[in-house]
């Protein structure tokens, strides 16, 4: 059983026309885009989002991403895709579902990992920045 994060956010995509391919299902390097839409939601709702990560001085760039392609998406299809934070003290660990938005059918399962960079000297830092901490804590009091 997958961890269930502190917070999490659903968001809904229609499959577009342009994210299948010649077989008619999702091209698999499309799920990506449907994680960072979710991850973005996710952001946004703990009042910290990439922009206020950049002024705050670092950047997170993702280190490690996993999918596990339970079953394909296909044109058209309603896709809930839910992302649910489960670390943010020494990096971001969120994991991820896609499932079929009416039916709650499993698609594919994810995770992504992000550490803090600081933007002065390219150093990855082995701790959260205070900054993120407080925003997630303060979103979970």
């Amino acid at each position: 059983m997958r961890i269930r994060g502190v917070l999490h956010r659903d968001i809904e995509v229609t499959v577009p026309f342009f994210d299948v391919d010649s077989m008619d299902v999702v091209w698999h390097g499309h799920y990506v885009k449907y994680l960072e839409i979710a991850r973005c939601a996710l952001l946004d709702e703990v009042g910290h989002t990439y922009a206020q990560m950049k002024e705050s001085g670092y950047v997170w760039p993702v280190v490690d991403l996993q999918l596990r392609y339970v079953q394909a998406a296909r044109f058209d299809q309603q896709l809930r895709v839910r992302a649910d934070l489960v670390e943010w003290r020494n990096r971001l660990k969120i994991n991820y579902l896609i499932s079929d938005a009416q039916s709650g059918e499993r698609l594919t399962r994810a995770s992504t990992v992000q550490v803090a960079v600081n933007l002065t000297d390219g150093m990855m830092q082995l701790v959260s920045p205070k900054v993120m901490i407080d925003a997630v804590e303060r979103h979970l009091s």
